[in-house]
């Protein structure tokens, strides 16, 4: 078998859960038997400047904790795309909101442009649940981890009486990939 190590990048602005995105990606991965190590960053406004979570899952040990070249780009905001798309692996995979109008300067990898934000609103109703349409489109992309380990990781940690709203606003996000 072929060890996987795969670096990712969540990026959006502060508050849209992104952080919790990334938290519940490395804990699914543990779930499925991987290591994982997740890190976060923060604009100097924590509401509304742009914020990354960054996780690494590997089959093996992960002797460096931080992302160098992220395989998957994950973002929602155009101001996170500009900032967080510069060290990119040449051929990764960059998935995006389609409200995102700027995106003409990404020469690189393979794009998925997706309207999580739209889904969320009117699709799901909350826009709140963005981050889990969101993992649910990653997932469905990379295969990184299995659908039920998200699935688990999911409704572990999001508040105690939504774990509807969140399970459908995950099986949102892998219909937007496999459709």
């Amino acid at each position: 078998m072929t060890q996987q190590r795969m670096e990712f990048r969540l990026s959006g602005s502060g508050g849209q859960g992104l952080i919790l995105a990334g938290i519940i990606l490395a804990e699914a991965a543990i779930l499925d038997g991987k290591n994982a190590v997740q890190s976060q960053s923060y604009g100097p406004e924590a509401r509304g400047g742009a914020s990354r979570a960054e996780v690494i899952i590997s089959d093996e040990d992960i002797d460096y904790p931080k992302v160098s070249k992220p395989e998957v780009l994950l973002t929602l905001t155009e101001e996170a795309l500009k900032k967080y798309s510069v060290d990119l692996e040449e051929d990764c995979t960059i998935i995006l909101d389609s409200s995102i109008e700027n995106k003409d300067f990404l020469n690189k990898g393979k794009i998925i442009d997706i309207p999580i934000l739209k889904t969320a609103k009117e699709k799901i109703g909350k826009t709140i649940v963005a981050n889990i349409i969101a993992l649910g489109a990653l997932v469905a992309a990379t295969k990184v981890v299995s659908k039920e380990a998200i699935e688990k990781a999911v409704l572990a940690r999001v508040p105690k009486g939504t774990e509807e709203l969140n399970r459908k606003a995950l099986y949102a996000g892998f219909e937007l990939v496999e459709e």
